[in-house]
Order: C-alpha cells, then sequence, then structure tokens
C-alpha cells in the first residue's frame, strides 16, 4: 500500500516510512512538546468490517510505542488527545467501552510508566458522567508519578480547549487581577497545569487536517504533520519521521529568516 510521508512525498509502506533518521538526527533540535490527535480508530475497524470497539482496542499497542519512542528520542513532554468534550456524543455503548477500556490500560501500564520515570497527568476530567473508579485511576496514578522527572505524558480526557480558555478567564476574574494588568502571562498561568510548555509539534494521524478544540492556546505556534496513517497502525517509525520533519523545518515566530531576500536581519 503506498502512502505519504509526513512531508507529503511518496512512502512505500504504512508500517515501514523510508527514512529512519540515526541517533544523532534524533537528538539534534528535538521538539520539546509533542502533541497527538490519535484520529482514525474507528476508520480502522470499519476497513476491517469490524465494530469500532476493535479500533480503540487496537490503539493501546500504538500509545504505548510512540510513548516510548518520544522518550527515548528527548521529548520532554507528550500530550495525547483520548477523549474530547464533544465525545460524550457518540453513542453511549461505544463511550462506555472507551471508559472501561481506558481504566483497563491504565491499571496496567501504571507500573511500567513509573519505572521509566514518567510523570503523568490528565487534562480536563471535569464530567460527572466519567465514572467514580476511572477518576480514581486517573487521581492514583498521577500521585503515583507525581514526582519523576523524566518525560511529562498528559493524557487529555474529557478535554476541551475552549473550556480551558473559559475557565482561565473566570479565575483571573476571580482573582481580581485589574483589566489593565491582564497579559498573555497572567492568563497563561491561569490554565491547568500552568507550567505545560507551548506545544511545538502536533501529529493528527488519518489525514483529517483540523485542530478539533485540542489545546488551543498552547499550539499557537506548533507545527502541524497530517500523516495519512490511521492510529492503530501509527507506529515509533513514523513517529521518528515526523520528528525528522520537524527538524528540517525552519520555525521563526511571524519574524524573518536571516538573510532572507538578500538582505541580512540580526
Amino acid at each position: 500500500m503506498t502512502v505519504e510521508r509526513a512531508d507529503g512525498t511518496p512512502a512505500s509502506s504504512v508500517h515501514a516510512p523510508p527514512h529512519r533518521p540515526t541517533h544523532e538526527d534524533r537528538h539534534r533540535n528535538v521538539p520539546r512538546h509533542v502533541a497527538c490527535v490519535m484520529d482514525g480508530n474507528g476508520r480502522w475497524a470499519a476497513r476491517r468490517s469490524l465494530p469500532r470497539t476493535s479500533g480503540h482496542r487496537a490503539a493501546e499497542t500504538t500509545v504505548i510505542d510512540v510513548i516510548e519512542a518520544a522518550r527515548a528520542s528527548g521529548v520532554e513532554w507528550l500530550s495525547l488527545y483520548a477523549f474530547s468534550t464533544e465525545n460524550w456524543r457518540r453513542p453511549s455503548s461505544e463511550v462506555d467501552f472507551l471508559m472501561q477500556l481506558v481504566r483497563r490500560v491504565v491499571r496496567k501500564h501504571a507500573l511500567l510508566l513509573h519505572a521509566r520515570g514518567i510523570r503523568c497527568r490528565f487534562l480536563g476530567v471535569a464530567d460527572p458522567r466519567i465514572p467514580g473508579p476511572l477518576a480514581r485511576d486517573f487521581a492514583d496514578l498521577m500521585t503515583l508519578t507525581g514526582t519523576n522527572r523524566g518525560m511529562t505524558l498528559t493524557v487529555a480526557f474529557d478535554h476541551g480547549g475552549r473550556r480551558d480558555i473559559v475557565e482561565a478567564a473566570r479565575s483571573l476574574i476571580r482573582s481580581g487581577v485589574p483589566a489593565d494588568a491582564v497579559d498573555e502571562q497572567h492568563f497563561a498561568a491561569h490554565l491547568p497545569f500552568s507550567d505545560t510548555p507551548d506545544v511545538d509539534l502536533v501529529i493528527r494521524t488519518s489525514g483529517e487536517q483540523r485542530i478539533s478544540n485540542f489545546m488551543l492556546w498552547q499550539v499557537a505556534y506548533a507545527e502541524w504533520m497530517f500523516p495519512p496513517v490511521l492510529w492503530p497502525d501509527f507506529r515509533a517509525p513514523h513517529f521518528l519521521e515526523c520528528l525528522h520533519v520537524y527538524q528540517q523545518r525552519n520555525r521563526r515566530f511571524g519574524g524573518v529568516t536571516p538573510h532572507a531576500n538578500g538582505e541580512p536581519h540580526p
């Protein structure tokens, strides 16, 4: 099966991107914060005439593979979009399955994540429809790994970027900060997990090109990549290919490249 690489050029196989970054590549200009929109589980299942739940179940292997690849590559922060505030609109049977699946995955891998020195966080988790046992498992994992100083893994669950911004605005108002004193730094300090750095790279699998209300404040200057691979088929080589493409990009943050148009710039 022929697909496109993250940079739009042909790739030979979904499972084997042609470029395999070297050790030096992986640790040169590595993005500090990578976020993944884990898209394509339902389509993966549909192509195999399986129920959507089979796609969600198959995604577990990808999650662990990507976590290991990010940690080994020197990524300091990894954020995974697992369940959005809009996902509550899905059929109740699918939502119930996801709640049970996520609880099983958290309990299964908690000790491994802790042993790897990974600090785990859950962004969102505000809706009362989240089962109590699952919310407690989230809290227990955050407590267990809270003092770890390796990579920080943030799982966005029951997350909405707009809701986070609204809540930050409410927090600012409650704190009594004068309107004229509000700037980006003050505002960001009222976001959940305010020590989280801006996202450098967003990877959205399956080829869909939408933000989907994901960490809207933090992705303001992120590089985006949309590999066509469905999330259950996404593996460490695909992730490393995205890092390699990121390393080739020139991030100017609204400025200009030195010597652009033949003119030197400071």
